[in-house]
């Protein structure tokens, strides 16, 4: 279906929160209902310093005028953890990813093999980027956790999972003609958290497969949840489809921050997430086999790779 021009995600203020705070509830009873309705939203968040937003985008092109043999230097035994580009599928994609981004070290091993003399100034917004809008993944994931009644799993939860940041770039097709920069999918992790330059091209289907054309600000993030959190709350939570279409001759640059579950953690909805109301959906299963499998064939070709691969009914 062709996107609905009035369509918008819903805007939720994040700034100068306190936790249990008049302000911190309203915002948690807004985030359970988009996440619900939505699955994801956009998110006012003041603690990702101008300085720094402004030097991630230079960073990101820094990175991608770099040449490919550079590029391909970032390797991942991880599916889409590393360099992704000449993708045959999404010819106008380019990706780099940083594994553990919110880790000085990872940070550091990461640029050096970009740039074996060292460029302390990439690592250091890189570094402070991820560390600054981590905070925003977890009051996001405090909230469901709460609004659900299950925070009791918090600690367990938050630890769960480290951070993979994605520099992507979309080269503009030069042509007024819509194309695929990315074909539309669900994210598999635990929440996705977007920021963008100025250029369009993000789209999010709504439940009833509409979708909603996202106008990008400088002043704001999207927040996806990702299959693995829908699973996690036994599907309460939606896990949006979404696609990157592209027009003109800009180029689109976007960061995505992903929380994604460790190696060997079991993702499993908690008991009091299961009942008759709500029988369970999802098998338990290990974020990185799931992963795998969705990058075989049947995983591509299934309706749901999730619901394929542990569905429980």
């Amino acid at each position: 279906m062709d996107s609905e021009s009035c369509l918008k995600l819903p805007l939720i203020d994040f700034s100068n929160l306190e936790l249990g705070s008049p302000k911190w509830e309203l915002a948690k009873a807004q985030v359970k209902e988009a996440l619900e309705e939505f699955g994801c939203f956009e998110a006012s968040f003041d603690k990702v310093r101008l300085e720094v937003r402004k030097g991630l985008f230079e960073a990101v092109e820094e990175v991608f005028k770099l040449p490919l043999q550079t590029k391909l230097r970032n390797v991942s035994k991880k599916p889409f953890h590393g360099y992704v580009g000449q993708y045959p599928m999404a010819p106008l994609f380019e990706s780099m990813g940083v594994d553990d981004s919110t880790i000085p070290e990872n940070v550091q091993s990461f640029t050096n093999i970009l740039w074996p003399q060292g460029n302390p100034t990439f690592s250091e917004v890189i570094e402070s980027y991820s560390q600054q809008l981590s905070e925003l993944d977890q009051m996001v994931r405090r909230m469901v956790l709460e609004s659900l009644g299950v925070e009791k799993y918090l600690e367990e939860h938050l630890e769960s999972t480290n951070y993979l940041l994605r520099l992507m770039k979309y080269k503009g097709p030069q042509s007024n003609d819509t194309q695929i920069g990315l074909h539309s999918h669900t994210d598999k992790n635990i929440v996705t958290i977007l920021y963008q330059n100025h250029v369009e091209g993000l789209q999010v289907q709504t439940k009833d497969g509409k979708w909603i054309n996202f106008q990008p600000s400088p002043n704001s993030f999207v927040v996806m949840i990702g299959d693995s959190l829908h699973a996690w709350t036994n599907g309460r939570l939606h896990s949006p489809y979404h696609r990157v279409m592209m027009s003109g001759e800009e180029a689109r640059y976007s960061v995505g921050l992903f929380s994604i579950p460790k190696a060997g953690y079991i993702i499993k909805a908690p008991k009091e997430l299961v009942d008759q109301q709500y029988p369970l959906l999802f098998n338990p299963f290990d974020h990185v086999q799931f992963l795998q499998f969705y990058y075989t064939e049947a995983g591509q070709t299934a309706q749901s790779a999730l619901k394929t691969y542990c569905g429980a009914t």
